[in-house]
């Protein structure tokens, strides 16, 4: 009889434990770059994390190289309402256009001297404060972590080793203000190109250069069409995940755990991945006859770009002392 009772327990919480297991669910990730690069791996690494952690209970289904669309056209659904991506590897800047004025800092040129300063605003309190940024404002989405590709450097389909031999040229950039504002001070001419329509662009002579971090420049075989690269590290490519409202709300309290627990392993992943990927490729790029130039001093790039630093921080000048001050 008593282990007919003990029998007939282990059946009740058997059932009591399946009936409290939580719906399977699915969520729609967001990369507009290939698998194989920097973000893409880190993409795998948050979805391989969080598979793992909830036991299969949470499915990232990644979708990569753009096929969900630009990043500006994923921000649009999401805050349209749309519920076509549930999260999504984005610029850090992206959100600067929809008023998240802290992420606008990280975008500012010649901040960050090195990954060791940036990984220190990216683990510190202060970092927390950005992603906690659209929340704030009301936006439909909050930021998972912060990540990096490398710093962006400058590549042309001409020679150049100083700064002065960018005045007059026209480089490539993306719709960020800030970024137009550098390229201005440094006496260049800005013109916006759709990243798909870049190596034509730059094939046909409509840009003379452009900037991307090294890992991006090769995999997007530019050395073809703009063997040239000056390491001035203007900017570090920070990235960031995002999760919508809609999505997050879909997680139960352990479940949102073990993203957040997969968002810190990522991040870890990212910091890694990134330094060592960037020395591999530079190196490559050697070895292929890309002609390299180092940047010992960047005073004179830096001073260049104090016009558009000054009009960009000054709204927020002690929170961007603060991000300057953790080097």
């Amino acid at each position: 009889m008593k282990k007919l009772v003990t029998l007939a327990s282990a059946l009740a919480l058997a059932v009591c434990a399946t009936a409290a297991m939580a719906e399977p669910v699915t969520l729609r990730y967001a990369e507009v770059n290939p698998i194989d690069t920097i973000v893409g791996k880190t993409d795998m690494a948050f979805k391989e994390k969080v598979e793992e952690l909830s036991g299969g209970e949470i499915t990232i289904d990644l979708q990569a190289s753009g096929v969900l669309g630009s990043e500006s056209q994923i921000l649009d659904g999401i805050l349209t309402g749309g519920d076509t991506v549930d999260m999504a590897r984005i610029s850090a800047f992206a959100l600067t256009t929809y008023g998240c004025e802290k992420a606008s800092l990280l975008t500012i040129p010649y901040t960050f001297e090195s990954r060791e300063h940036f990984w220190k605003f990216a683990n510190s309190d202060l970092a927390k404060e950005f992603l906690a940024e659209p929340q704030e404002m009301g936006l439909p989405l909050r930021g998972l972590f912060y990540g990096e590709e490398g710093f962006r450097h400058f590549f042309t389909n001409y020679p150049v080793n100083t700064v002065e031999d960018l005045k007059g040229k026209t480089l490539r950039v993306s719709e960020d203000p800030v970024m137009r504002g550098m390229v201005e001070g440094l006496g260049a001419n800005p013109t916006i190109v759709p990243f798909t329509e870049l190596y034509s662009a730059m094939q046909t002579g409509v840009c003379d250069g452009a900037e991307q971090p090294i890992a991006n420049y090769k995999s997007n075989a530019f050395p073809e069409v703009a063997p040239y690269i000056i390491l001035d590290g203007h900017t570090l490519g920070a990235i960031q995940v995002v999760i919508t409202d809609k999505a997050w709300n879909k997680l139960n309290e352990q479940q949102q755990a073990w993203v957040l627990e997969a968002a810190q392993y990522a991040a870890d992943y990212n910091a890694e991945l990134s330094a060592s990927a960037e020395a591999e490729v530079l190196e490559q790029l050697k070895a292929e006859g890309v002609t390299v130039v180092e940047v010992e001093d960047k005073a004179a790039w830096a001073n260049a770009c104090e016009k558009v630093i000054k009009e960009n921080t000054e709204k927020n000048a002690e929170l961007y002392q603060q991000i300057v001050d953790m080097k």
